[in-house]
């Protein structure tokens, strides 16, 4: 059997949790499918019901498995969301002290390489796609569906550029970075600002130009970090909050 593990295992728990890994990757299973009952994996792998559960629980944290009690229950093969990511990456940024500001930083990097991307390969349906979110945007005056339809316009700036490892880097910053967790609310006038701010990406997507669309993106996020700068500095130096499991954040 192939191992697709990049470390040593440090117990017998993780070493049986790295086949088990293994072998939901070499037979294809794919998300909803059972991967057996408890009683048939302690007979084919030969390990004690702890260390079974211990290594069941891993996959679990991991978001490969998912563990239903009760008799119409079992063990079923998942996909690991982007709210694992997401939780990973902000225990390790809270344990290390590393400030929101800095998540912030990040995202400045990320998008702009996004946009560029994206006007080089985004499709006729992908600029329809984000011509459309712009437009539902200019008609939204509620302040949860106009954050809603902002994190759609970059998720649509991030599908269109292709890149799928930069889409999923961007994904897990952005739910770090959500401002409505921190208390930042847009003005009628930041919301009109940001409408404009998205339709100028748009319009350099769609004319192909990627330094111009990279910039564009750039002002728009710095936008954001004078925004924090001026009217929420208390943010400035905070902590980055945990997210949890469903991708909200907990402190």
């Amino acid at each position: 059997m192939a191992n697709f593990s990049m470390s040593l295992p440090k117990s017998k728990a993780e070493y049986v949790a790295q086949l088990l890994l293994d072998r939901i990757i070499t037979t294809d299973m794919q998300p909803g499918s059972s991967f057996g009952t408890e009683a048939e994996l302690l007979e084919q792998y030969d390990v004690s019901r702890p260390t079974l559960r211990e290594s069941l629980r891993i996959l679990e944290a991991q978001g490969v498995l998912q563990l239903r009690p009760g008799p119409k229950g079992g063990i079923l093969v998942t996909k690991p969301g982007m709210d694992i990511l997401a939780h990973g990456l902000s225990v390790y940024l809270r344990l290390h002290d590393v400030p929101f500001i800095e998540v912030l930083k990040a995202r400045e990097v990320i998008e702009p390489a996004l946009a560029a991307a994206a006007a080089e390969n985004a499709t006729d349906e992908d600029l329809a796609a984000l011509q459309a979110s712009v437009d539902r945007m200019g008609r939204i005056s509620d302040q949860a569906g106009f954050v809603e339809e902002n994190r759609v316009f970059h998720s649509r700036v991030a599908e269109a550029s292709k890149n799928e490892v930069m889409a999923i880097f961007w994904s897990t910053i952005s739910i770090l970075a959500a401002g409505e967790q921190y208390g930042i609310k847009y003005t009628s006038r930041n919301q009109r600002h940001v409408v404009a701010a998205h339709q100028g990406i748009v319009d350099a997507i769609r004319a192909r130009d990627s330094q111009k669309s990279a910039a564009l993106m750039g002002e728009h996020l710095g936008e954001l970090e004078n925004l924090l700068g001026k009217r929420y500095q208390n943010l400035v130096g905070q902590a980055t909050h945990i997210v949890g499991r469903t991708g909200v954040q907990v402190r």
